[in-house]
């Protein structure tokens, strides 16, 4: 199989990529096991090995790992500790991934499932360089390590679980402030309710804050996209594609100028965004530039006009 290179960037992926080290490094440490790795699923069908420790080459580095072929795969279906004592060799598994297994010149060789409510998540892997039987200290290690990494993705997928929950809950709120008291057929505007309007540009800011804060990309995606909308439909942009405004700014640059116009200071959207008070600065003087404002309520005000913004 074709190596292929896998790298993540976002927080969520740093922050998985960081436990599965943590496991692996737990499992050489206490197994005495030279050579770790493992992947998570990104997909529904495969995974990639994602991290190694303790490797020569990078020839396991993004090997895609299919249910049933392999050692992994097989551990995939089956749900449950595996071991060959000469992977090259071994009658018990299919050999798939003799190429990439062999340049590593790995032979002895484990794999754990890894079990989050129900459902294989990854795998890890323990391995030596000789055909040994490994041994119940090795094996022992590498359930361990798995057991721990399970606890750590189940907080995680808690944590993502509560973000959704409360993304719902404060998109219905807008939906509901946004129309409170118009009638169906026309759109609102800011003469109707003053005070409803600021509702609703908090509730927007509050969106995207937490968009930033929940691991699943594919998820936070869908919120900014959600807070897209509400800013065109605000602005009266939402049925008039016809009339794009020209202007483009980054999430980021959207986000701290949605904190201004809440009031916050540099400082406070700092904090409100996890970000450094000079890099707000910086989204700040960018995003001004592109609008061609003067000041940083004209900003805001132009972004409005432009429909980034409710």
């Amino acid at each position: 199989m074709r190596e292929v290179a896998v790298a993540g960037s976002d927080g969520a992926g740093s922050g998985r990529a960081a436990d599965m080290r943590s496991a692996l490094q737990r499992m050489r440490r206490r197994g005495g096991l030279p050579v770790a790795f493992g992947g998570l699923f990104s997909g529904a069908r495969q995974f990639r090995i994602s991290e190694l420790t303790g490797t020569t080459t990078n020839s396991l580095r993004g090997l895609a790992i299919t249910p049933g072929n392999g050692l992994g795969g097989k551990v995939l279906t089956m749900s449950r500790p595996i071991s060959v004592a000469d992977y090259p060799t071994s009658r018990a598994i299919s050999h798939e991934y003799d190429a990439a297994v062999g340049a590593e010149g790995l032979r002895s060789m484990l794999a754990v499932p890894v079990v989050v409510r129900g459902q294989v998540r990854g795998v890890l892997y323990g391995a030596l360089r000789q055909p040994l039987v490994l041994g119940d200290r090795a094996l022992g290690s590498a359930v361990e390590a798995a057991r721990e990494l399970e606890r750590a993705l189940e907080h995680e997928l808690a944590q993502e679980l509560a973000a959704r929950d409360e993304a719902q809950r404060l998109l219905a709120e807008a939906r509901q402030r946004r129309l409170r008291g118009q009638p169906r057929w026309a759109p609102p505007t800011e003469e109707t309710d003053p005070a409803v309007w600021e509702e609703v540009r908090e509730a927007h800011g509050d969106l995207r804050a937490l968009a930033h804060r929940v691991p699943d990309p594919q998820l936070r995606a869908e919120i900014l996209t959600a807070c897209g909308r509400l800013a065109r439909a605000s602005s009266g942009r939402g049925r008039e594609r016809e009339r794009p405004s020209g202007v483009e700014l980054s999430p980021r640059e959207v986000d701290v100028l949605a904190c201004v116009a809440s009031g916050a200071t540099n400082s406070a959207a700092a904090e409100r965004l996890g970000l450094r008070p000079e890099t707000v600065k910086s989204y700040l003087r960018s995003s001004m530039r592109k609008l061609g404002a003067r000041t940083r309520l004209h900003a805001v005000v132009e972004a409005r006009r432009a429909g980034l913004l409710p």
